[in-house]
């Protein structure tokens, strides 16, 4: 590593070990009226335990192997898919380099590509109990570790946070479900997480559009699993509570959405401009609504996998955050099915596209607590098999349609 970039990298690490060494639950923010206390993480892990469990995969396992519906169908897309190649070879760099939409992408199709490809090696292996799938995510993720050092330029935080994302759901299957991985290859790769990836995500980005945020704490909260870190676990919970009042809007937060904790925005016009001029507020209406669906779609994803990682460790945040999420759902899916789109509505004309990203959480308020949903439902239906956005979502058709675990 340079020295210019050795000296850029030090003042993070030293706020990481800040960090790590507070003790002190963070409190997160609770609107005036309301009440949402801080919990702290779990004394105990339970792993694997990043987006997907172990009753999860079994389930998956059994549905698959019996040519169930419609996971079958999800397993065979997912298995002809390059991710799920055995002749994958992994591409490592040092240096990531990312600026704003991927210009310049030195690395960074590759390192995104690489995690998805581990994760899915990782699913492959539980499902067919293949070793050389285990063996395969296991090459990809020693690869990575062996090499990387830091992410550079204007998308480092997106890009670490979409990397950091999938990394963990494939370590925590491969570590705990698997036993060819060795000890100096699982340290090795909590080491890249911890001082290549925390750093980078684990203070977040209050002013950036909110899809920023909601992913750094999606790949904050499933690495403090991965490395058992309750410092870091409480960290990306109290700013994930802080975070979801500002990019989903309920008529009960108010006359408009507050802007995001800690950042300047927060008169009327300060938030019309940071919700893309929407002055107008519905129940379910995002931030990033009238920006595109498919941007919108990565902060609901990132919602539903923190929520997801949460109940997994023993926390179930679905019932504080229920109707928020389930007005956004349903409010995305009827524009994106074709409803017509009101002129108060970002001007009556939308980007749409809000990708593969409803199955995790139709799956735990409509099929787990019975929430009717009708027209996510429909969306739903109609996209499965749902396959990857090439970036930090994939095969959730397969993981989480109708699963009860």
């Amino acid at each position: 590593m340079s020295r210019s970039r050795l000296r850029g990298r030090i003042p993070r690490l030293i706020a990481l070990g800040a960090l790590l060494a507070a003790t002190a639950v963070v409190v997160p923010y609770a609107a005036p009226g309301t009440s949402s206390p801080a919990q702290a993480a779990p004394a105990t892990f339970t792993h694997p335990g990043v987006l997907v469990s172990r009753p999860q995969l079994d389930f998956i396992r059994s549905r698959v192997n019996a040519g169930a519906q419609p996971w079958r169908g999800a397993y065979d897309q997912m298995m002809a898919s390059n991710f799920a190649s055995l002749s994958r070879t992994p591409k490592p760099r040092a240096v990531v380099e990312c600026g704003s939409y991927s210009n310049p992408n030195n690395g960074c199709t590759d390192e995104r590509q690489d995690a998805l490809a581990a994760y899915t090696l990782a699913l492959a292996w539980y499902i067919t109990q293949d070793s050389r799938y285990a063996e395969k995510a296991i090459q990809i993720m020693d690869a990575w570790s062996a090499v990387i050092q830091d992410h550079t330029n204007s998308n480092a935080p997106l890009q670490t946070a979409w990397a950091g994302s999938s990394w963990p759901r494939a370590a925590e299957i491969i570590r705990y479900t698997y036993g060819g991985w060795s000890s100096t290859g699982v340290n090795r790769f909590a080491t890249m997480l911890r001082n290549v990836y925390l750093p980078e995500i684990v203070n977040g980005n209050m002013t950036s559009n909110g899809n920023w945020e909601l992913s750094m704490m999606e790949a904050a909260l499933g690495i403090s699993v991965f490395l058992e870190d309750r410092g870091v676990y409480d960290r990306a919970l109290a700013k994930f509570r802080d975070r979801l009042p500002a990019f989903l809007y309920l008529t009960t937060d108010g006359a408009y959405p507050r802007g995001p904790v800690g950042s300047h925005i927060d008169t009327r016009a300060e938030v019309v401009s940071y919700w893309h001029d929407q002055a107008t507020f519905v129940d379910g209406l995002s931030q990033e609504t009238c920006r595109d669906f498919t941007h919108t779609g990565y902060g609901i994803s990132a919602i539903s996998h923190v929520a997801e990682t949460l109940r997994h460790q023993g926390q179930d945040i679905y019932p504080e955050i229920q109707d928020r999420l389930r007005h956004a759902l349903g409010l995305h899916a009827r524009y994106e099915l074709g409803d017509p789109v009101p002129s108060s509505i970002c001007g009556g004309s939308l980007t749409l596209g809000l990708g593969p990203v409803t199955e995790v959480a139709f799956n735990a308020l409509n099929f787990r607590r019975g929430v009717p949903m009708t027209r996510t439902q429909q969306l739903t239906e109609q996209q499965r098999p749902a396959g990857t956005n090439y970036l930090f979502v994939a095969w959730e058709t397969l993981t989480h349609a109708s699963n009860p675990y």
